[in-house]
Order: structure tokens, then C-alpha cells, then sequence
């Protein structure tokens, strides 16, 4: 990988739509070369897939948080990860060293309903052990 494919890279990530006809002007390099360039980065894996940043605000999805999740035991992982992965709620979610077993990103209309997510989901159903829920205020940056 070179400094070209970074550029291409970089150029993607702001905007995943951004055709090879665009990405050529911008770099002078002609537009089967840089389909080429982009095919390889994909072929290696360093390009997973294309996607769309949503706006969550937009979508109803008033609240972000981060959730760190303690199992009681790790006899409960599988049923945690299988129910974690199918709810719509979890954008994102990490199995992590120290304190917490997984981080969590979720994603949530109203407080209700995170609410519920934590009582009836985490600790109801997958007897989580113990909770800490951070709030977002603002973001930054996000990739």
C-alpha cells in the first residue's frame, strides 16, 4: 500500500460513494487505475465493505451511550452474544480486557426505552452482573 491508495482510502471514508471518475481527477491518475487500486485494497481486506453514516438524530435516535457489561459468569457469553448481536438497539459491541467484559454502543429513541434495554434485557434476560452507562453529549469525530 502507498501513498496513492492512502489518498484513495481517505477519499473513501469521507464519502464511500465517491466514483472512480471523481477520485482520478483529484489524484491524475486515469480511471481504470484507480478501480484497479481499489479492487486490490478489497481483494486484501483492507476495504470490508462500503457503507453510510447515518444520522441518528434524524432517525429518532435521540440517545447514544456506552454500556460496560459484567457477566456473572462466562457460562452466559453465548446466549449474551447471540441476543447482543440480533438487537437493533446495539450499534457496536466489544469484548474488552480488565473490569467489563464488553463495551457497548447503543442507540435509543428515549430513556424509556433504555430503561428497558438495561432492566429487561441485560439484566433480566442475560443476567448481566453489573452495568455502567456513559451518555454522549456531543461527538467530535466519528469513523
Amino acid at each position: 500500500m502507498d501513498n496513492i491508495d492512502l489518498q484513495i482510502l481517505q477519499m473513501l471514508k469521507s464519502n464511500s460513494r465517491m466514483t472512480s471518475s471523481d477520485i482520478s481527477k483529484i489524484i491524475h491518475l486515469s480511471v481504470p487505475s484507480i478501480a484497479e487500486r481499489i479492487r486490490k485494497l478489497e481483494k486484501k481486506g483492507i476495504i470490508n465493505q462500503f457503507t453510510v453514516k447515518l444520522n441518528r438524530k434524524a432517525m429518532g435516535q435521540n440517545y447514544v451511550v456506552y454500556i460496560f457489561v459484567q457477566l456473572h459468569s462466562s457460562a452466559e457469553t453465548q446466549l449474551f452474544r447471540k441476543t447482543i448481536i440480533q438487537s437493533p438497539h446495539v450499534l457496536e459491541c466489544h469484548h474488552t480486557s480488565g473490569e467489563y467484559d464488553y463495551l457497548l454502543k447503543v442507540a435509543l429513541p428515549d430513556l424509556s426505552e433504555l430503561e428497558d434495554f438495561i432492566t429487561n434485557t441485560l439484566k433480566t434476560n442475560l443476567k448481566v452482573m453489573r452495568s455502567n452507562t456513559f451518555f454522549i453529549l456531543s461527538t467530535l469525530k466519528e469513523e
